[in-house]
Order: structure tokens, then C-alpha cells, then sequence
């Protein structure tokens, strides 16, 4: 192989002497100088070729790659079934697709993918993931494609998603999750795909589907939906997106009287006895006026308090003065006066 790099470094200084006999061929006569020229036009792909017959010698072009995986000149680097117990160090900037599926990463912490900042495709299924730092997938803005798919999630941190602007398919099939936050996913406005199936939910959060407006494909069976009036904003969003799920309809679990009945199958009326949802005027007006309703209130059973201790205390101080009051003397003249037995009723006295 050196001896390869020596013959092309010499190639340059052989252009000079090869232009002589170039030159020399417009003193030859018609005939014989197509000829040659021919015959040169015919060697100019064996030397031109030289360079690529040597590239393989060169240092290669693919991205840098962790140790143990496989990575290809595409950005791809394969580290599948590799019983990892973490992310592997060594992230190139240059990577586009990383394959981590079918290892033992149990948890991701804060930034685990640092240095992998141009990554279009991740996949860290069949992993047994148990929980992931809000903050793990941080730097991945450029990030596509997720699968989450096959581990043993039950929670997700609010915020988890949230640097995931450019995602655009992201599945959490065959976890364990029994109530998904809408300050989990947060606002992405290119997720088109979405996959929850075989999960443990029972509703959906109203918010959740809200903030996903380019969602497309959602895969929900395989969970024990609950049909209450929770379930409302799911069942609106399935009739508005009637191509959005999946052929196979998703049917009620519970309660019993609704049990295997299509989702689908719910209109408005049926969820006209649940309480109307608060918006966000009303919350606003709630929390504006609850505090000052509960000031007011504590301040007017302050006063009648105070009032009505006072009338006590009063009504008290008058009857102490009334019993250390000395008695009336009695008047002289009040039996005669107030005799209320008549002069004519006295029996006269009798006669001799």
C-alpha cells in the first residue's frame, strides 16, 4: 500500500513529459495521428482509476464509533443485542441512525446521548427501560424517528419530549403505562405517528391530542378503556379522525353494561350527563376570585364575631350592675293606697 501512495504522488510530475509526444503529433499525418489519439482517449480510465483503486487505503470516511458497535460509512451505527447496561460513549456529531435495541439499558440519565446532536433515528426498544430523566433526551433536536416500543415504562416525566421538536413518530407500544401526561409529551407539531398500544390506559388526557395537530396515525388497542365520560375527547377526536386508527376497532372493557362496545359508537348525547369541562376563562375567573371570596369571607365572620362578643359582654356588665343594685325601701303609704279591697266590702259592725 505505500508503494500505491507513492505511484499517485509521482502521478503530477509524469503530465510533463507525457505532453511532449502530444504536442509531436501534429507533425504526423492524419490517419496515424487519430490513431494515437484514440489509443490514449482508451488509457485515460486505467490511470484515471488509480485514485479510487486507493480509497479503501485512505483513512475511512464514516463517523466515529462507539466501541463494540458496528457503524457503516451512512452515519449508522449498529450496537443491537449487545447486553449494554448503558448508552455507549463516543457519539459522533455525524451519526444519523443509532440502534440500541434488544440490550439492559434500565434507565436513562440526564443527556445520555450527548454528541449526537444531527441523530435522525433511535431505537431503544426491547430494552426493559423502567424510568428515563426528564432531561435524557436533551440535544436531540434534529431527532426524527423513536421507539420506546417493548420495555417496562410506567411513568414518564413531565418535559421527557419536549426537546424533541422535529419528531415525527414516536412509539411507546407494550409498556406499562396507565395514564399518559399531557406535560409528558408536551407540544409536538410534527408528530404524525403515535403509537400506545398494549399499554394499561384507560382514558386519554382532553389536552393530550390537542397539542399534537399533525397527529395522523394513532395506535391504541391492546388497553382496558374504561367508557365514562373520561374518555370524551378521545372518542370525538377518533370521529373527526376516522382514518387515523387502526382497522381493528377499539372497544370498551368496562363498565360491564358497555363491555365490547366500539368506541366509535359514542356521539355527543351520550355524554351529555357529564359535567361540562371548565375553560380556561372560568379557571382564570376561579382562581382570580377564590382568594379574594375567602379574604372577604374571613373578614365578615371577623366582624360578626367581634359584634356579637360585644352584645355578650354588654348584656353580662349590665346584669353584674343590676345585681350589685341595693333594694328599694318599702313605702309607708302603699297598703293603704294600694289597698285593692273596696270600702263597701268591710262588714259593718254589729248593732246591740
Amino acid at each position: 500500500m505505500p508503494g500505491l501512495r507513492g505511484h499517485t504522488g509521482s502521478r503530477e510530475p509524469t503530465l510533463g513529459p507525457r505532453a511532449a509526444p502530444v504536442r509531436g503529433l501534429y507533425f504526423l499525418p492524419g490517419p496515424l495521428k487519430k490513431l494515437l489519439l484514440v489509443l490514449l482517449l482508451s488509457l485515460t480510465p486505467a490511470w484515471a482509476s488509480v485514485p479510487t483503486a486507493v480509497a479503501p487505503s485512505e483513512p475511512p470516511g464514516a463517523p466515529e464509533c462507539p466501541e463494540a458497535c458496528a457503524c457503516s460509512a451512512g452515519g449508522q451505527a449498529n450496537c443491537s443485542a449487545l447486553a449494554l447496561l448503558s448508552v455507549p460513549v463516543g457519539l459522533s456529531r455525524r451519526m444519523h441512525t443509532l440502534l440500541l435495541d434488544h440490550n439492559r439499558l434500565c434507565t436513562l440519565p440526564p443527556s445520555a446521548f450527548e454528541g449526537a446532536c444531527a441523530l435522525h433515528l433511535l431505537d431503544l426498544s426491547e430494552n426493559g427501560l423502567r424510568s428515563m430523566h426528564a432531561r435524557a433526551f436533551w440535544g436531540l433536536g434534529a431527532l426524527q424517528l423513536l421507539d420506546l416500543s417493548a420495555n417496562q415504562l410506567e411513568t414518564l416525566e413531565p418535559g421527557t419530549f419536549t426537546p424533541l421538536r422535529a419528531l415525527r413518530s414516536l412509539s411507546l407500544a407494550r409498556n406499562r403505562l396507565a395514564q399518559l401526561e399531557p406535560a409528558a409529551l408536551g407540544a409536538l407539531p410534527g408528530l404524525r405517528a403515535l403509537s400506545l398500544q398494549d399499554n394499561a390506559l384507560s382514558a386519554l388526557e382532553p389536552r393530550l391530542l390537542a397539542r399534537l395537530p399533525a397527529l395522523d396515525a394513532l395506535s391504541l388497542s391492546g388497553n382496558p378503556w374504561a367508557c365514562g365520560c373520561a374518555l370524551r375527547p378521545l372518542c370525538v377526536w377518533l370521529r373527526l379522525h376516522p382514518r387515523a386508527s387502526e382497522a381493528e376497532p377499539l372497544l370498551c372493557v368496562s363498565p360491564g353494561r358497555l363491555t365490547l362496545t366500539p368506541l366509535t359508537a359514542f356521539s355527543d348525547d351520550a355524554f351529555r350527563h357529564c359535567a361540562k369541562s371548565l375553560s380556561v376563562r372560568d379557571l382564570v375567573v376561579i382562581y382570580a376570585l377564590g382568594p379574594v371570596s375567602f379574604l372577604a369571607s374571613l373578614a365578615t365572620c371577623l366582624v360578626l364575631g367581634s359584634v356579637i362578643t360585644a352584645c355578650r359582654a354588654r348584656r353580662r356588665r349590665h346584669h353584674h350592675l343590676a345585681a350589685r343594685r341595693p333594694p328599694r325601701p318599702p313605702d309607708p303609704a302603699g297598703p293603704a293606697c294600694c289597698s285593692s279591697e273596696p270600702e263597701s266590702e268591710v262588714a259593718p259592725p254589729a248593732k246591740a
